[in-house]
């Protein structure tokens, strides 16, 4: 190895001071390297003790099939059970012989007896159904001015495609994620309807303001609520990465999407209301809306189980059993008398602050430590008020179908699209608190017949 210089030119006080530059050198790098082994040691990061999605973790192998259940005594279909009969059957065909098959003698009706029952189910030939108008205008002789005749609601002059088409086009693309171009084959296969591609584009450029007006309503039912949940994920439009928010509580749902990660987007949709309850993740983002805040229990689970893996035995293990406590005290929250409640909460923060006493070595036992002194008065919100979730599950329930579609179809081309995709699922998350399917509730709102937002 060749020197930068001649050692033998510098003084005795140059070489020790190049020696101290080396040794410091020697020992941060020393550091470094103790601090890169240390975390390759550390376990992996997967959906149990992270927020790493399923998707991307190891698939356990199926267990072995057992024997299928034997038939349901006293059952009358094929062996193994099988689906329920059909209530109210369109047709019925009843088989009887008219003669024995051995001997051939006759068979009367009192000779039989029922074998068996089952349904055979099937689709008829699935046709659109044209309605040819034909619209006049009457001339009058007196005044000699034109009347244009009236035509029934749904048969103006436009668009030749009425609502149940739209309503099956809307579905299967924002629901199933399926692209234009298989959207137009699918009509064509399914339906016998040649409907093109910039048709499907027009029609729902049309159906946007109706979900616009709906949404309305079911933000102004939201900025009137009491507890909101809240949550992120990044969507993909016109190239570029940003984010699908929801809010959501047990009456309505709604999806925004919008290019910043930030508090604005809160404030946009929140208009100035200030909920009693927030529920959410550690964000920063998240946090301050609300009067009180409820941590997800479930995100801290899994820091908790992540730290035990990572060789923390002091903090992390008692804290995750106290945790697992508050969950099972959640599943009885609406069964326990305003006292019980008191009273388990307080036994709650009584044992959180001997756990927060401790001194833990390991640096993620210390981080977790130092993240709970700071939430500790907001993990057991849910014990004050039993509406309150102890998890934000809900909120992640709600984003899991996008985060498929963003992975299905890469995302969106333009701003209104994504708006549109946004009002669909605000629709349908709403419209399933009231038990009412997805397609229903398109097939509602473009209908005009029903306001999904409860008052």
């Amino acid at each position: 190895m060749t020197l930068p210089f001649d050692l033998s030119t510098l003084s005795h006080a140059e070489k020790d001071a190049l020696i101290l530059a080396l040794w410091a050198q020697v020992e941060a790098l020393t550091a470094r390297v103790a601090a890169v082994e240390a975390k390759l040691k550390e376990p992996a990061k997967t959906s149990d003790n992270s927020s790493v999605a399923p998707s991307k973790g190891p698939k356990a192998n199926r267990p072995d099939k057992g024997k299928r259940n034997a038939p349901r005594k006293g059952s009358l279909g094929r062996k193994g059970g099988g689906r329920p009969l059909a209530p109210e059957p369109d047709q019925f065909v009843v088989a009887k012989a008219a003669a024995c098959a051995h001997c051939y003698g006759a068979l009367t009706e009192a000779d039989h007896t029922l074998h068996a029952r089952y349904d055979k189910i099937d689709l008829p030939p699935i046709r659109p159904v044209v309605t040819r108008v034909e619209r006049y205008v009457g001339h009058c002789p007196c005044c000699g001015e034109d009347t244009l005749a009236p035509v029934p609601d749904g048969l103006e002059d436009g668009s030749p495609f009425g609502v149940s088409i739209l309503a099956v086009a809307l579905y299967l693309r924002f629901v199933h994620a399926i692209s234009y171009r298989r959207l137009t084959r699918l009509f064509v296969h399914l339906f016998a309807l040649e409907i093109s591609e910039g048709a499907l584009d027009a029609a729902f450029r049309r159906a946007k303001p109706r979900f616009d007006d709906e949404v309305e309503a079911i933000l102004a039912r939201l900025r009137r609520s009491r507890i909101i949940c809240s949550d992120e994920t990044t969507v993909r439009v016109d190239g570029k990465t940003q984010w699908n928010w929801v809010f959501q509580n047990e009456a309505v749902v709604i999806h925004v999407i919008r290019p910043s990660r930030g508090r604005a987007v809160i404030t946009e949709v929140l208009s100035g209301h200030r909920p009693q309850v927030w529920v959410s993740d550690l964000y920063g983002a998240q946090r301050g809306h609300a009067d009180a805040w409820q941590v997800c229990l479930a995100h801290q689970l899994r820091d908790l189980r992540y730290a035990i893996a990572a060789g923390d035995t002091v903090f992390a293990p008692r804290l995750k059993a106290l945790v697992l406590r508050a969950v099972v005290l959640a599943r009885r929250r609406f069964a326990l008398q305003d006292g019980t409640r008191r009273e388990y909460r307080r036994r709650l923060e009584r044992d959180l602050t001997a756990i927060l006493a401790l001194t833990p070595t390991n640096r993620h036992g210390k981080r977790l430590r130092k993240r709970y002194l700071q939430l500790r008065n907001s993990l057991f919100t849910f014990l004050r008020d039993p509406e309150v979730p102890p998890d934000n599950n809900g909120s992640e329930r709600e984003l899991r179908p996008m985060a498929t579609y963003r992975k299905v179809t890469g995302g969106f081309r333009s701003d209104w699209g994504r708006d549109l995709c946004a009002g669909v699922k605000s629709v349908i998350g709403t419209a399933a608190r009231q038990g009412i399917d997805a397609y229903q509730a398109i097939l509602s709102v473009l209908s005009g017949r029903t306001s999904l937002a409860p008052g």
